[in-house]
């Protein structure tokens, strides 16, 4: 926008002739200057990029990869034996730990590829040819909190910045009037992931890069609605005033992050509402996502808003089942059972649904969707007070983490755990290397995605992390 042109939408909003003589006045002193470049403007790679977009579906607690994806039927052989020289250091529960425990879900064969799939995921079992499995993920810690930072940020503490705002600060965002990465926690009133916003933070990247986190209850993109007495020219006078003011001061990359923020806000009162009405999804789409089934009708519209998002350019989208306690969680320390099957149910025909979609709708190819947690469960089995509902403590050794469309190839399987799932031993997969690969799957060099701060270039990946070239299309 042209000075002239502030100066006139200055004149329109009234206030009289105090805003106009603040504008000459600023326009004297040459700070009405043009804004600097956009800094979400989207920008190419470093190579020509599979995917666009990416959809994480965040199991959030730590699901049991033995109990989901990873079929093991040594386990079920050695059920009930004691685990020799087991590391009881290796959970979080030092003084409940059990015998081995085999899988109380019946495992499948199902595709071309023949993946073997739990009976939790009957409807996800389905798309198995789309989705190539990382069976020897591993992490650094065994507890929630910096589990999750390190599968978000690569550093087990706060500060570093998401693998979404990295994106973001690497290519942009085609989406000018929406943010360009979204964050969505559990909706059934179980709290946000441990470690809050620091999931989805920027660190110390410019503000303008972390996510937007959409309020489960209520309106989900808060004080969006313009004050009824306030024009939209008038409203657009004050935050290109607002913005000349700020800008009086030295260039400073947070101050620009407000404004830029301030402006983003600005456009998403229009855009916004539209993008968030899932009413204008025609019925059988809806039920597609499991909207018409109670018990996953609040993940399927998350599943459903993160589809309508990436069509309209968004550039990450992370959908979080399960929020903070143990309980409200995959975290099955108690009552495996109860606890997989429920959280199982309600994500499985949601997340199908989203697979189903996007591939009828042309979008699968250009979307990376990923299913994980923060790391895996053990083998043997968590000790309960009455000796029924065992449950299983945290497993940082191994875990599985899968994904689909995007430059991924699909019905594949890569790297394996020992014979019992205790720890990813062929072709491990660390956090780094997974995020290796999803970058570039965005067609970014993760050794040259870097930002300078406190003296030292930084990136997502650190000093580590390999491309998993295995499972590339």
């Amino acid at each position: 926008m042209s000075a002239s042109t502030r100066r006139d939408l200055l004149a329109r909003a009234g206030n009289g002739l105090g805003l106009l003589a603040l504008a000459g006045l600023l326009d004297s002193l040459g700070l009405n200057a043009a804004e600097p470049a956009d800094p979400l403007a989207p920008r190419p790679g470093h190579f020509p990029a599979k995917a666009k977009a990416v959809i994480w579906v965040f199991m959030n607690g730590g699901p049991s990869h033995v109990d989901t994806w990873d079929y093991k039927p040594e386990l079920a052989k050695r059920d009930g034996t004691e685990l020799a020289g087991f590391d009881k250091d290796t959970g979080f529960f030092t003084d409940q730990v059990g015998p081995l425990m085999g899988s109380p879900f019946a495992f499948k064969q199902h595709g071309q590829c023949g993946a073997w799939v739990s009976e939790l995921f009957p409807a996800l079992a389905q798309h198995v040819d789309k989705m190539a499995f990382l069976h020897s993920c591993w992490t650094d810690s065994n507890n929630h909190a910096p589990a999750l930072l390190e599968i978000n940020s690569g550093m087990p503490r706060m500060g570093f910045p998401s693998l979404g705002a990295w994106l973001t600060y690497g290519l942009g965002s085609a989406a000018r009037d929406l943010p360009a990465f979204i964050a969505m926690t559990d909706t059934k009133g179980r709290g946000v992931p441990k470690g809050h916003s620091a999931n989805w933070s920027a660190g110390f990247l410019p503000g303008i890069y972390q996510g937007t986190a959409l309020k489960p209850q209520g309106a989900p993109i808060g004080d969006l609605e313009r004050a009824a007495e306030l024009s939209d020219p008038a409203q657009r006078a004050q935050l290109d005033l607002l913005a000349r003011l700020n800008r009086r001061s030295a260039a400073d990359g947070e101050l620009e992050a407000r404004i830029a923020s301030f402006e983003l806000a600005y456009r998403m009162q229009t855009a916004a509402p539209e993008a968030l009405d899932l009413g204008r999804e025609p019925a059988h789409i809806q039920k597609l996502y499991g909207l018409d089934d109670p018990r996953c009708a609040p993940y399927g519209r998350q599943c459903l808003l993160a589809r309508r998002l990436v069509e309209r350019g968004v550039r990450c989208v992370q959908i979080y089942s399960g929020g903070m306690d143990n309980e409200k969680s995959w975290d099955g320390h108690v009552d495996l059972v109860g606890n997989h099957r429920g959280f199982a149910a309600e994500t499985d025909t949601p997340i199908a649904g989203l697979l189903t979609d996007l591939a009828q709708r042309g979008l699968l190819d250009s979307t990376l969707v990923i299913w994980g947690g923060e790391f895996g469960r053990l083998p043997v089995s968590q000790r309960t007070k009455d000796g029924k509902n065992a449950g299983r403590d945290h497993n940082p050794h191994a875990f599985t983490t899968w994904m689909a469309g995007g430059g991924v190839k699909g019905g594949c399987r890569h790297g394996a755990t020992d014979e019992i799932g205790h720890k990813a031993v062929v072709d491990r997969v660390g956090v780094h290397d997974l995020h290796a690969t999803i970058l570039h799957l965005m067609g970014l060099d993760h050794e040259q995605l870097t930002y300078r701060f406190n003296g030292r270039d930084y990136r997502l990946t650190d000093v580590a992390g390999k491309v998993v070239r295995a499972i590339l299309a």
